[in-house]
Parts: C-alpha cells; sequence; structure tokens
C-alpha cells in the first residue's frame, strides 16, 4: 500500500463576459474545459456559456443562499485532487459575487488559487469615465434602504479617490437623489449595458442623469449599472451635457437648462417657448418689412 498523498487539486478564480461573448478569453475557456468541476452562482446561466463554447465539464450551483454547506464539499473535491473552477453569473467572481468564502477556505486549506482574469464591470466603467483611476474605492452594492444608503454616502464623503457602485435598476433613481443631497457638485458617472449593443456612459450632474433614464417612458432603467463619482476636491472638465447636441428638442433642452440654473422644468419649457413664438413672430414681421418691435 502507497503511503503517498494525494495532490490537492487546484481553484480557479474564472472571469467571464459581462454582455459581449467575445470578451471570454481563450484561458479562461481552456480552464473550465479542463476543470474537474465548475461551480457557478446560477447554473442555467452558466450552462448557456459553456454550451457557446463547447465546453462539457459537470456544473454544481455554488451561490450565497448555499455557500455555508456547499465550501466544505468543494474543498473536499479540491484536496481530493479535482481541479474546481468558480464562476458568477458576469464578469469577475468574489467582487460583488460569490466567491469570497471558497478562496479563503481553499487558502486555509493549503490549496493552490489561481485568478483567471477578464471582464470586471466597475474596471471596465472606470477606465472610460473620465474620472481620476489613480486612486478609488470601490462600495458594491449600495445598502437598498435609504437611511442606510445615505449613511453610506456619508461616510465616504471625505475620500479623494473615485467612487465606484453598483445598482439596480428599480434603486437607480433614490439613489441618485441621495447622491444629490449627500454628495452634492461632484462630477458623475452611470455607466449602463457595458460590453452590449446599447452601451451608454452618461456623464453629468445627478438630476440630468435622472432626467435622460427617465425619458421613453423608462426604458433606459434596465441591467445593473455602475455609477462613478468624483472624490472630495475633484473636478472635471464640463462634459457633455454642459454643451446640448445641436439637435435636442424643446423639451430635451428644458430639462438641461433647468438642470443647470436649478429652476423647475415646466417654468423653463414655457420661457424657451415664449421666446421660440416672440421671435417667430419677428421673423415674420421682417419678412413683410414691418418693424419686428413695432406693435403697429
Amino acid at each position: 500500500m502507497s503511503d503517498a498523498k494525494t495532490t490537492p487539486g487546484i481553484l480557479y478564480v474564472v472571469a467571464t463576459p459581462i454582455g459581449n461573448l467575445e470578451d471570454m478569453s481563450p484561458r479562461a475557456t481552456q480552464t473550465l474545459t479542463h476543470a474537474s468541476l465548475v461551480a457557478a452562482e446560477d447554473t442555467r446561466t452558466a450552462r448557456r456559456l459553456l454550451t457557446r463554447f463547447d465546453i462539457r465539464t459537470p456544473l454544481t450551483s455554488y451561490h450565497e443562499h448555499n455557500e455555508t454547506r456547499r465550501v466544505p464539499q468543494l474543498v473536499r473535491r479540491l484536496l481530493a485532487g479535482d481541479d474546481v473552477a468558480i464562476v458568477s453569473d458576469a464578469g469577475t467572481p468574489a467582487i460583488s459575487d460569490p466567491g469570497f468564502r471558497i478562496v479563503r477556505a481553499a487558502l486555509e486549506a493549503g490549496i493552490r488559487v489561481v485568478p483567471i482574469p477578464g471582464p470586471c464591470a466597475a474596471i471596465a466603467a472606470l477606465s472610460a469615465a473620465g474620472l481620476p483611476t489613480d486612486r478609488f474605492l470601490f462600495l458594491g452594492f449600495l445598502p437598498p434602504r435609504k437611511g442606510r444608503r445615505r449613511t453610506l454616502l456619508e461616510s465616504v464623503r471625505a475620500e479623494p479617490g473615485t467612487l465606484i457602485m453598483h445598482e439596480s435598476p428599480h434603486r437607480i433613481l433614490e439613489t441618485l437623489q441621495d447622491i444629490d443631497q449627500v454628495l452634492p457638485g461632484r462630477d458623475l458617472v452611470l455607466a449602463r449595458e457595458l460590453t452590449k449593443v446599447h452601451e451608454e456612459f452618461l456623464r453629468g450632474s445627478p438630476r440630468w442623469i435622472s432626467e435622460q433614464l427617465s425619458t421613453d417612458g423608462g426604458r433606459r432603467l434596465k441591467g445593473e449599472m455602475t455609477l462613478l463619482i468624483a472624490g472630495a476636491g475633484h473636478r472635471t472638465q464640463p462634459s457633455a451635457p454642459e454643451c446640448p447636441p445641436p439637435d435636442t428638442g424643446m423639451k430635451a433642452l428644458a430639462r438641461h437648462v433647468a438642470t443647470s440654473i436649478n429652476a423647475p422644468t415646466r417654468e423653463v419649457y414655457q420661457a424657451l417657448q415664449r421666446l421660440k413664438d416672440t421671435r417667430g413672430r419677428g421673423q415674420h414681421a421682417l419678412k413683410q418689412g414691418k418693424d419686428p418691435t413695432s406693435s403697429a
């Protein structure tokens, strides 16, 4: 009988696409193919991904509701010599997704942990936001309750680095309102649908971004969103919202001006409409050879 000990397997932390499947790296594909088991946040989502890349590795669930019992099972598999790969629904595991507990347990058991880097919504948004990148603080998902959310925002009021956080479309408008009140005057960037067909970056004040999200019947209020806020003491150059495109309609222009001067949108719209009507009458009078300032 041999006394040789079984060499433990390796725990791979595999980043997967956050939207565009072309972001799946060859190394990630190879790792998932050769692993003995893939532990996935949602096996249905993972199955579609594995099928897309013709990966037939067995799947097991690993999410926040079963971590307590799943971690010991996975550690046993690893100690028995099996390589295990963990994936989240999208992006990098353990970054606002399950993964921390199994990584910690594996390290404590003397198991090697290997990252397979790739997409991460927070870093992708930061790279294209136009806010300082030399220092940043990632807050993950903000608390769903208003009181706790404001308390968290107040606690980072003095942070000089760019603040990065995730938010759901159901709470984004409330969160923007909180940011406007707790962190007034900060440059803000909202990134949505990252790497997808309708990827969009909105740069401006919380009020302006809220109005943009509320247009078109709220059709923009979809998908996970990433918010970035300039750190304390940082101001960037005026961004796109400061200069509306030339084809901006009257209503959109009124919203923009109202946000800039902190006035009711309705009053600004009515003022612009009166200005437009006055200008129209003046042009008509000139065509008729009359003095546009004359009442006669």
